[in-house]
C-alpha cells in the first residue's frame, strides 16, 4: 500500500474566496489545491473519458470556484463548481496524489492548453 493509499484526510477546507481546497492528511501532509486545477483534472468521465485517449482538455476555468464539498461514503468527496460541473468523485488517494504532484500536473495542463491553442481565460 502506497503512502497515498494509507493516509486519510483529517481536514478538508474550502478557502474563503472558494478558489482553493486545502486537504490535510493523518500522516502530516497538507496540500492547497487550486479550484481551477481540481476542475480541469476532475476524475469525472466528462473530463477523463473512458480511456486515456479520451481525456478532454478543459480551458477557460481561471475564475472557477468550488460551491460544494459533499461526502461520498468514507473514501471521497464530490466537488461542485460554479460552472455547473459536479460529477467528479475525488477519492482521498486522488487528492493526495494530485496535491503531491500539483506542480507537474499544472505544467502538463498549461502545455496541453498551449498545444491545443486554448486559454485559461476562455
Amino acid at each position: 500500500m502506497s503512502d497515498h493509499e494509507a493516509a486519510w484526510p483529517v481536514d478538508i477546507r474550502v478557502a474563503p474566496d472558494r478558489k482553493s481546497l486545502t486537504v490535510s492528511f493523518t500522516d502530516g501532509r497538507s496540500y492547497r489545491i487550486e479550484a481551477e486545477l481540481l476542475r480541469v483534472r476532475s476524475p469525472s468521465a466528462e473530463v477523463q473519458g473512458h480511456s486515456p485517449g479520451q481525456r478532454v482538455t478543459v480551458g477557460g476555468k481561471v475564475d472557477v470556484t468550488i460551491t460544494k464539498v459533499l461526502p461520498v461514503g468514507n473514501y471521497a468527496v464530490r466537488l461542485a463548481f460554479d460552472d455547473g460541473h459536479d460529477t467528479g468523485i475525488f477519492s482521498w488517494k486522488f487528492l493526495s496524489e494530485l496535491g503531491a504532484a500539483k506542480d507537474e500536473r499544472w505544467a502538463e495542463y498549461l502545455a496541453e492548453l498551449a498545444d491545443k491553442n486554448m486559454s485559461r481565460t476562455h
